[in-house]
């Protein structure tokens, strides 16, 4: 299928590995050029450098963190004028609902709404002037499903759900279309670290660990970075355009609801 993504330019965040660097790889191959971002300097430019040689297509890495005005914009002036932003970023560490104080939700809200916020507002008012463009923000299937040990990110990442459903369908009608993708559990880092902390927890071992995640999930296994890249780059792409405001999950039909 022909995304009709040749010679786009895209900004993807938190793009050096994990989710991120599948939805970047996924937009190259379909022949995007690419702005990515990650705080990591030598894991960000050897994720660009393999994307370069493997799909031929234009990359500029920019190390920094997007949370802090400095980072943001340094990698702003770099992604001036994309036609794409893939906003993503790590979530907060788990807990219990009497660890958090107000500065840990200041720095969840930081990290999971208000940064993807900034890009949106610094970013899309270009792609309505062009009449075109795609932003997709990844989420959580804990927005649809709360986790209760990651309170931190089922608020952060709530709040940016509320803020896209109105304002997707305000600039809707410019041709800019504003979608997120709600991850369950995928083969990345994240699940390395919740299934070392199970672990030790349980006093088992990392395979029984992730054995018995994979048992509660339907599909009975972790999902790949590249099936979810796939994903954004069908979200990105001229077949999506009737798509808006949207959350879909990708979690092996973990959440169990009927709508």
């Amino acid at each position: 299928m022909d995304l009709g993504l040749k010679g786009k330019r895209a900004l993807v965040c938190a793009s050096s590995k994990g989710l991120g660097l599948g939805c970047a790889r996924a937009l190259a191959e379909a022949g995007v050029d690419l702005v990515m971002n990650a705080r990591g300097a030598e894991a960000l430019e050897a994720s660009a450098a393999a994307i370069r040689k493997e799909f031929g297509v234009d990359v500029v890495a920019v190390a920094a963190d997007v949370t802090s005005e400095e980072g943001r914009a340094k990698v702003l002036e770099a992604a001036r004028g994309v036609d794409i932003l893939v906003n993503n970023a790590g979530g907060p560490p788990p807990g219990l609902w009497t660890d958090w104080e107000r500065d840990d939700f200041i720095a969840a809200l930081d990290a999971n709404m208000l940064t993807p916020i900034a890009l949106i507002k610094a970013l899309v008012p270009t792609m309505m002037e062009r009449g075109w463009g795609r932003v997709v923000n990844i989420t959580s299937q804990a927005v649809k499903a709360p986790i209760p040990v990651l309170g931190l990110s089922n608020s952060a990442r709530a709040g940016l759900t509320g803020y896209v459903a109105g304002t997707a369908r305000q600039i809707a009608g410019s041709g800019v279309t504003i979608n997120n993708l709600l991850p369950g559990i995928h083969a990345t880092d994240r699940a390395v670290s919740l299934d070392t902390g199970v672990s030790k927890a349980q006093g088992i071992s990392m395979e029984e660990a992730r054995a018995a995640r994979e048992a509660t999930i339907p599909a009975g296994r972790y999902g790949t970075i590249e099936e979810f890249g796939a994903t954004c780059a069908f979200l990105c792409s001229q077949h999506a355009g009737f798509i808006v405001g949207q959350n879909i999950l990708l979690d092996g039909g973990g959440v169990n609801s009927t709508l």
